[in-house]
Order: C-alpha cells, then sequence, then structure tokens
C-alpha cells in the first residue's frame, strides 16, 4: 500500500511538473516546480551551444538547492548501474570526457529535513503530516531551530482543549478552519492539542532610499525607559493565562472542565 502511495505521489509530481523552454531560465524560484526528467532534457538540449561551459557551474548550485548531484563514470559499468533506478536522471557535462550527472530530488520524509529553502514549496497538508510523524509530541516538542524555519513559511498557532468539547460549534477550531487554517488534532491523555497552520503570502522585498531612512530613524524618540519600569500594565501583559483564554474563547471556565474530567 506505502508502494501504491508513493508511485502515485511521484506520478502527481511529473503531471503538475512545469515546462522549462531554455535550461539558462533555470532558477532558485522555478526549481522547486520543475521535474528532474525535465531538467535533464532542457540540458542535453542545450549543452553543446557556445559558451555553455560559462553557466554549468552556476546551473548546477542551483539544481542543488533542490535535487542531489551526483557526477559518475558513465563508462564505469558498476559506477553508472547505481543511477539506473530510484528515479535519477542523467544528463552529460557539457565536455563529454568530464562524465555526466544524476540529480534524484531531495526527499522531505522527516520534520529534521525542512530547511529555509524547502519550506516554502511544501504543502499546508504536507507540513502537518511531518509533525504529526514527530513522535505525537506535538508543537512543543519541536526543536526551537526547526520551529523558527517553520514560521518562516507558515502562521501556526495551537491550542489545547477537553476532547470531549474540542469540535464545540463556533469554538476555536470551528473559526480557525473558516480563517483558512489547516488543523492537526494531536490526542493528549483526555484533552487534545489542536495545531493549526495556513501558509503565509510572499513578502515583497521592499527598497528604501538609505538616506530617506536615516531621516526617519532620527525622528523616531527614545523610549521612556523609566516610564515602562513604573507600568504596570507593561508586566502583566508578560504573563498571559493561555490555556484560560483558551477555555473562554470556547464559552468555558475552569469549573465546567473539572467537572467533565471527573
Amino acid at each position: 500500500m506505502k508502494e501504491e502511495k508513493k508511485a502515485a505521489k511521484k506520478k502527481a509530481a511529473k503531471k503538475s511538473a512545469k515546462t522549462l523552454e531554455s535550461i539558462l531560465d533555470l532558477n532558485a524560484n522555478n526549481i522547486w516546480d520543475l521535474d528532474e526528467f525535465a531538467i535533464a532534457d532542457a540540458w542535453e538540449r542545450e549543452r553543446e551551444e557556445e559558451d555553455f561551459s560559462i553557466s554549468e557551474p552556476k546551473l548546477l548550485n542551483t539544481i542543488r538547492l533542490a535535487y542531489e548531484v551526483v557526477h559518475y563514470n558513465p563508462e564505469d559499468e558498476r559506477d553508472a548501474a547505481k543511477y539506473e533506478n530510484g528515479g535519477w536522471a542523467k544528463f552529460s557535462h557539457c565536455h563529454e570526457e568530464n562524465g555526466c550527472v544524476a540529480i534524484r530530488r531531495k526527499a522531505i520524509e522527516r520534520i529534521t529535513d525542512l530547511s529555509y529553502e524547502n519550506i516554502k514549496h511544501i504543502s499546508t497538508a504536507m507540513l502537518l503530516e511531518l509533525i504529526d510523524r514527530n513522535f505525537g509530541g506535538g508543537w512543543d516538542s519541536i526543536a526551537l531551530a526547526v520551529r523558527d524555519i517553520i514560521e518562516s513559511g507558515f502562521e501556526i498557532s495551537t491550542t489545547q482543549l477537553p476532547a470531549s468539547r474540542i469540535h464545540a460549534p463556533g469554538g476555536t477550531l470551528e473559526k480557525k478552519v473558516a480563517q483558512g487554517f489547516d488543523v492537526l488534532e494531536i490526542p493528549k491523555g483526555t484533552w487534545v492539542e489542536a495545531i493549526f497552520a495556513k501558509k503565509k503570502d510572499p513578502v515583497e522585498k521592499i527598497r528604501m532610499d538609505i538616506s530617506e531612512g536615516e531621516d526617519e530613524l532620527e525622528s523616531i524618540e527614545e523610549p521612556d525607559e523609566e516610564g515602562i519600569e513604573n507600568d504596570d500594565t507593561y508586566f502583566s501583559s508578560l504573563t498571559p493565562e493561555a490555556d484560560v483564554k483558551d477555555l473562554e474563547e470556547e464559552g468555558l471556565s475552569v469549573e465546567d472542565v473539572n467537572e467533565g474530567d471527573e
């Protein structure tokens, strides 16, 4: 059954993969949407073009963002046999005496396979599947470095509620789903942790004139440190009662939950 699912995923990926008119059009953005065989075909069409050797190193570095890249000698039968299966696509260097290149998409099978590069190119469903495979420990069980990677590409929020109340009409789960979030529910005894995830929209880089920016910085007043130290509301804002807030959103009280657990 697992093999059938893998084959179906590969077939779907190839079907949705974009074509490449010229290998010279390859860049850090479109590499993620291209099938390895489409890349190999485009490479072979143009590798004999004049001055292609100048572009070859840069193109290989771009391919490495999303693919494993291996160099091998096609004359060595034992070496070449390694790349006859397993989804490897093959093409020659612009100078054939340098041998061949085999590429295969890097697998994302564990949450630790995520990076700042690939996080923007996976679906929300795939992300939640990876989190679910992480020993069922929930959001807090994920290393801070990995959480930072995830949050660079997705909006994430979590809540914990009694299992009997998690699907209450008008509750947090229903509201989040209505806002476009996908949800992963992780049972924790008589409670459930809900992890909500939604892909972030691409952010356009804003260019600012340096001189203009300096003028704006000079106009910003220094904060009154003494005022902050004596402001009670400042300190109270640092200690939110998250669990109580979650219950209030569901129309519950701590007493209601305690009665339900008895």
